[in-house]
């Protein structure tokens, strides 16, 4: 298990960006959090870990980001309105399986259908409006 003390957006984002370069290629990323703890600035950085130079943003409306052209490709989720596997099955989540990185926003939705080698990344508020609390499960250093 990993912990990190982010202090601000760009510790977040750079923390991602080392994650990113240790994330086996087809890998799982599910992402922990409640609203305003970072999983965007999470994504930003995972994404610059990976050489992409495109524009990141939260799918939240789109339901899934395609990130292709970089050293892999990946495909953001936002799971935030999936509450059943029926709901995720019609999201066309398992299209993706294996075609690159799935990076999940609001994975608790779906806990009981990860997998048990994703890489889980809880995202808590820590002291004052910056700081956060990053803990991952699944990789052993970044």
């Amino acid at each position: 298990m990993i912990e990190f003390l982010s202090q601000s957006v760009a510790d977040t984002e750079a923390f991602a960006c080392r994650l990113a370069q240790r994330v086996p290629q087809a890998g799982f990323v599910a992402l922990f959090g409640g609203l305003g703890m970072g999983k965007t600035a999470f994504a930003r950085g995972f994404m610059k870990g990976l050489d992409y130079t495109g524009e990141v943003s939260s799918p939240t409306f789109a339901l899934v980001h395609e990130y292709v052209g970089a050293k892999q490709d990946v495909f953001h989720f936002d799971l935030y309105r999936v509450t059943s596997p029926e709901d995720l099955y019609s999201t066309g989540f398992f299209d993706y399986e294996g075609r690159g990185i799935l990076l999940t926003d609001w994975s608790e939705n779906i806990e009981e259908l990860l997998p048990t080698d994703c890489i889980r990344v809880h995202i808590a508020a820590g002291e004052g409006d910056e700081q956060r609390k990053i803990t991952v499960e699944g990789l052993s250093e970044c």
